[in-house]
């Protein structure tokens, strides 16, 4: 590729992430010089390239279709050490003959690999941890269904929220984008939020999976307040004030 076709395509990918979801319209205003079908053609390669997802109307961010930080393959290869300290403190919280529910992600996918062969019942809508609860004998690991998004590798929409809704769950790991004090914890994509808020509204108790580089980030969607959860599983780096935040609102930190 010329250097020319690189930093166009940059340009553009830097754009839709910034701006979350763009028209086509905007990216014809923001690149005049540049024809609708080589416009085109930049969107099919950086979609393929999976550093946007096209629309029928133009494009959006991953971050906005993951409702996550990243590409969960990305995600994987960041802060593994925090998240193995955070699989193994959450192990810890799982009793044998216990119904849980592992959310999607990186550090819901750690915590899968280090559950221990016990007789247990795991709902997941994931991809990944299912694969790795795939090695337990005594486990039972139930998929529930939904649309499949191929960035996060996990299942969700209104099909995952039917699924739910004729649940119970003892404990619930979830996992999670960002925590503000101001609107608590949240994530990227509407859809994943509603699937998280329907899970803790069927879950005995909920486990918040997040490590200590997510205080203070901002997502678009809010999942639910602190007060709404009874655990938070950290890396052991988190800050004084949210521990006392925690304390205030009668949330377990571990």
């Amino acid at each position: 590729m010329s250097s020319t076709m690189i930093e166009r395509r940059d340009a553009i990918a830097a754009l839709v992430t910034s701006e979350g979801s763009v028209t086509f319209s905007q990216l014809k205003k923001a690149f005049p010089d540049v024809s609708e079908m080589t416009l085109r053609t930049d969107l099919k390669a950086l979609d393929e390239a999976r550093r946007i997802v096209r629309t029928h109307g133009g494009a959006r961010s991953v971050e906005y279709v993951v409702g996550t930080d990243d590409l969960l393959l990305n995600r994987n290869t960041r802060n593994v050490e925090a998240k193995a300290i955070i699989a193994r403190k959450a192990k810890e919280l799982v009793r044998p003959d216990s119904t849980i529910f592992l959310d999607s992600g990186s550090t819901t996918t750690a915590l899968a690999r280090e559950l221990d062969d016990m007789r247990t019942l795991v709902f997941t809508n994931s991809l990944t941890c299912a694969a790795e609860l795939a090695r337990l004998e005594r486990t039972r690991t139930i998929m529930i269904g939904g649309s499949l998004n191929r960035y996060s590798l996990s299942l969700n929409g209104s099909k995952s929220i039917e699924d739910v809704s004729s649940l119970s769950f003892d404990l619930l790991f979830l996992g999670v984008t960002s925590f503000q004090s101001s609107s608590g914890f949240a994530c990227g994509s509407d859809d994943e939020a509603a699937l998280k808020r329907a899970l803790i509204a069927h879950a005995e108790k909920t486990a918040v999976l997040m490590d200590s580089s997510k205080l203070g980030q901002k997502s678009t969607f809010k999942i639910c307040d602190l007060s709404d959860v009874d655990y938070v599983v950290s890396d052991g780096n988190l800050t004084e004030h949210f521990k006392k935040y925690c304390e205030e609102a009668e949330v377990t930190v571990l």
